[in-house]
């Protein structure tokens, strides 16, 4: 695969990260019973965050969320089918999860990539990567007035971390961009899912009880 194919892959993966994390801001929007620019501020929120955070701590500006009208058109779409379907996502209650988990793999790859693409090492590349996958989903939650999921006991920095570092270390032993990719996605998601079934759950402080 040639590196224009490469870049074409990761903005592909890029895109639907940001959709999918859009619907969820969105959908989130929509329950707590936001209008339709309050819809559209928390998918873009929801979608970009992370991204742009990003962006910014590695210096690559401006981020790509200003520089590429295509990151604002996919949010802003993602936001009004949520608006005017939301019934028939709302069904779908466990969907929603599932999206966010997708997203958070999304991210936490590309945001690694991107990383190593900008000089860094690969332990900060790592974490940055992490960084970009939780991000979005840490703003949604502020603005929705909500606890962060991150900030909970349940397991969500942990698989966007482990799919970064997956990303990172087969970058660094030189496999194709699918292989680097796909399976820091599928490590980041599969993780994530299991740990929604079966309610894994990270330490808590010894005395204190999970809410």
């Amino acid at each position: 695969m040639g590196q224009q194919e490469q870049a074409t892959l990761l903005l592909v993966l890029d895109l639907v990260g940001i959709a999918v994390f859009a619907i969820t801001g969105a959908l989130v929007a929509v329950r707590k019973q936001f209008d339709i620019f309050g819809v559209l501020v928390l998918a873009g929120t929801t979608g970009l965050g992370g991204g742009f955070l990003r962006d910014v701590l590695i210096d690559a500006t401006p981020p790509a969320a200003l520089a590429d009208w295509r990151y604002l058109l996919v949010p802003v779409a993602a936001g009004l089918v949520t608006f005017v379907f939301h019934p028939a996502f709302g069904r779908m209650e466990r969907m929603v999860n599932v999206l966010d988990a997708a997203g958070l793999g999304l991210f936490c790859v590309t945001g690694a990539l991107k990383s190593l693409e900008y000089g860094l090492g690969p332990v900060p590349a790592a974490l940055m990567g992490m960084v970009t996958g939780i991000g979005g989903g840490m703003a949604r939650d502020l603005l929705a007035d909500r606890v962060p999921v991150v900030f909970s006991s349940e397991l969500y920095a942990t698989p966007a971390l482990l799919g970064a570092a997956w990303a990172v270390l087969a970058e660094g032993w030189g496999l194709s961009v699918v292989l680097v990719a796909i399976p820091g996605v599928v490590v980041c998601f599969g993780l994530r899912v299991l740990a929604l079934r079966r309610d894994w759950h990270a330490p808590l402080p010894r005395g204190s009880a999970s809410v």
